[in-house]
């Protein structure tokens, strides 16, 4: 829960800002882009400061109609010499600073920095931080602190955040207590309409599906079809927006699967890996190979060729197959 304390050293600094930026993971999905957008319009509508939202990586191209996405600017268009009073990063995922990319740097310059973020770290970036490992997204922890805060809020606020709490639990697949549909439920209430986000949502260009659709065919199966381990080679990343959700929602749909896995070759000897387990941890393996995220969700991103990490990854799976015997 978000204390009175929290409430004030936000609420001091915010005040006390000139220049306030808003920034998530590289390459962000739905929650991380969502909750820094509805953040940023809750302080423009209840400070009345103007804040700058940037990002690092690629955007899902199904994301490009959610309210406000024009606010977003990639981290290379702003001034280098740009003045940073309060940094506010958001969705930390893995928890290192590289995964932030290119926006880091506002951070490492700025006066004060608030950290919000729902991934189980014992690392902190922030001065004051506002986490909570038992949220099923960064929104919630938003929601909680708009309404702790007892601000002003809008339709475009409660969208962006039913669209972030929609992408990050699968359309409430992975949710773990009851806490995020009851948000869902109050936002309901006022007018946002699930059926149209969850529309909009499933809106991708063609050579994304068609690049999908060759991985999850070219899958190969492991341990006794436990493990589905699919690829997107070099040249086919650039189809994809970045993550690569389908071949991994369609993987999880086959009978018998307990780990999903799915290799992107960003750049020769640069490898994305998502990990997903259908009941089974997965968090272990990618903090094994550097990275993190959740129990059942989770990545890494591993710099050497793909056959290497390829089989980095089954050797990993071999011992977490070996512990269900």
């Amino acid at each position: 829960m978000i204390t009175q304390e929290q409430l004030d050293i936000f609420d001091e600094k915010i005040r006390a800002a000139n220049s306030i930026f808003l920034f998530a993971h590289k390459n962000p999905d739905g929650d991380a882009i969502c909750s820094v957008l509805a953040l940023a319009r809750l302080i423009e509508l209840n400070y009345g400061k103007d804040v700058t939202c940037t990002y690092d990586g690629n955007i899902p191209d199904n994301l490009d109609d959610v309210p406000l996405r024009k606010r977003l600017r990639f981290f290379e268009k702003i001034e280098d010499d740009t003045p940073v009073d309060v940094a506010i990063v958001m969705d930390m995922d893995h928890r290192v600073t590289h995964n932030i990319g290119g926006p880091a740097k506002f951070m490492e310059r700025a006066k004060f920095v608030i950290e919000i973020d729902h991934h189980q770290s014992d690392e902190k970036d922030g001065v004051l931080c506002i986490d909570n490992d038992t949220a099923a997204a960064t929104a919630e922890i938003v929601y909680e602190l708009m309404k702790r805060a007892e601000w002003e809020w809008d339709f475009v606020i409660g969208r962006l955040l039913m669209t972030a709490i929609l992408t990050d639990t699968g359309c409430f697949k992975y949710e773990k207590n009851g806490n995020v549909l009851r948000i869902a439920a109050d936002l309901v209430d006022t007018g946002v309409e699930i059926q149209r986000i969850i529309g909009g949502l499933n809106n991708k260009p063609r050579k994304t599906i068609v690049t999908e659709a060759a991985s999850v065919a070219a899958t190969e199966f492991y341990f006794k079809n436990r493990v589905a381990l699919a690829v997107i080679d070099n040249g086919q990343y650039k189809n994809i927006d970045g993550r690569g959700e389908t071949v991994l929602n369609l993987l999880g749909q086959i009978h018998g699967l307990e780990y999903l896995v799915l290799l992107k070759e960003q750049k020769p000897d640069q490898i994305g890996i998502s990990l997903r387990g259908r009941g089974r941890p997965v968090n272990t393996v990618a903090i094994a190979l550097g990275g993190g995220g959740h129990e059942f969700a989770a990545g890494a991103v591993v710099h050497d060729s793909l056959e290497n990490v390829k089989k980095k990854v089954l050797d990993l799976l071999a011992k977490e197959v070996k512990k269900k015997c």
